[in-house]
């Protein structure tokens, strides 16, 4: 897994985090098109994301940057935040890429909500 900022994530952020805009544009995760196929998940339908840091639940949509198979990009914000560590290694930032993760289809669970997460 990997995170970063997104332009749809840019242009939201300009309007507020409260608005349903960017917490819709934060709330995803791209996946190469056959990464999907391959766990039988449909774009637009929920996944839950887990790492050793956290977990939670995303709608998976295809990503327009593919190829890029076995690898899945979540836009920054809150949600991402639960997946990472907190450790930063001395340097103050913690690591936002290459960061291990499981992906299970999640077609009957909500995307999670921001009230909902927990370091």
């Amino acid at each position: 897994m990997v995170t970063g900022r997104s332009t749809a994530q840019g242009r939201a952020k300009e309007k507020g985090k409260k608005t349903k805009e960017y917490v819709d544009s934060v709330t995803i995760c791209e996946f190469d098109p056959n990464d999907l196929e391959a766990l039988g998940v449909a774009p637009g339908e929920n996944v839950r994301i887990s790492t050793a840091f956290g977990s939670v639940v995303l709608k998976a949509v295809e990503s327009k940057q593919a190829p890029h198979r076995r690898v899945i990009f979540i836009p920054y914000g809150a949600w991402a935040n639960m997946l990472i560590s907190p450790e930063t290694d001395g340097t103050g930032m913690p690591s936002f890429k290459g960061i291990p993760s499981q992906v299970t289809p999640a077609p009957h669970s909500k995307v999670s909500k921001i009230t909902t997460l927990k370091p």
